[in-house]
Formats: C-alpha cells, sequence, structure tokens
C-alpha cells in the first residue's frame, strides 16, 4: 500500500495504514478517523506531522480540510494553521507528489485565503514547498527559505 507512494523532502513519519474494502487508509491523528490514503493525502499528512513535530504547532490549533465559502460555492482547506485566539495563522494548499506547483496553485491558495486572512501561505507537492509572508497593509508578501517554529509565526 505505502509501498507504491513516493519518498517526501519531508521528515519521514510513522503512520497507520491498514486496508479497508480494497482500499488503503491511513489513521490521521488530527482528525482522529481513517482517511482515504491518495497522494494528496500522503503530502498532506506528512506535512501536518512536519508542523506539529518539527515546528511546535499544538494540534489542536490546527484544521484539516475545514470548509469554507468563497463566492457562494463551498470550498476545503487542506490545512489551515490557527494562533492561540483561533485566528488563521497559516494555511497550506498540498498537492499530489506528482502535480507541478505551477502559477495555477498559487492562484488558488491566495482565492482561498481572500476568505482566510492567514498572514503565512504555503503550497506543497511533498517533494517542493514555497512559504510567503503576507504585509497586508502593503499589500506585497516575501518568499521564506524556511518556515519558522510555530512560537515566531
Amino acid at each position: 500500500m505505502a509501498d507504491a507512494l513516493p519518498d517526501l523532502n519531508l521528515p519521514p513519519c510513522d503512520f497507520t495504514i491498514r486496508e479497508d474494502g480494497g482500499k488503503a487508509m491511513i489513521f490521521d491523528p488530527i482528525r482522529r478517523k481513517y482517511v482515504r490514503l491518495t497522494p494528496e493525502e500522503w503530502v498532506r499528512q506528512h506535512f501536518v506531522q512536519y508542523l506539529v513535530q518539527d515546528l511546535g504547532t499544538p494540534p489542536a490549533l490546527v484544521a484539516i480540510e475545514g470548509g469554507f465559502t468563497y463566492q457562494g460555492m463551498t470550498r476545503r482547506a487542506d490545512v489551515v494553521v490557527h494562533d492561540r485566539r483561533g485566528q488563521p495563522l497559516l494555511l497550506v494548499e498540498c498537492k499530489a507528489p506528482s502535480v507541478e506547483v505551477r502559477q495555477a496553485t498559487f492562484d488558488q491558495v491566495a482565492r482561498y485565503n481572500k476568505v482566510v486572512r492567514a498572514r503565512y501561505l504555503v503550497v506543497t507537492n511533498g517533494q517542493v514547498h514555497y512559504a510567503c509572508l503576507l504585509d497586508r497593509e502593503q499589500h506585497t508578501y516575501r518568499f521564506l527559505d524556511d518556515l519558522p517554529p510555530y512560537d515566531e509565526l
């Protein structure tokens, strides 16, 4: 099952994976349930664990596939990290490793962020990651070499 999924440019993690009805399922510790193990989910689970284990993000402040309305349509944000007051701080858009991160990916996360209003944006396919910090007052953004630890966001 997971053997067919590629290694990612993220720290390795131990996941609980099982088969259910012929489909691979991975246990999501944030949602506390098994979810279908797709290539995008593989990236999402690794990136969330990177946020929690390596950057010190409190798991209780992470929302996965949270719904919101954009232009009258329901959308889902892959990952939203909140600050300690419950305000969105970081918005992450995950793609499958085989999907090239292109301008359309940045456009998608920027559209979603018109509603979410996070200060940090990340797009990743598990192989390449782009992070930026938004300055709403100056209407600018700055790409980051690395995401800072949670307490420095």
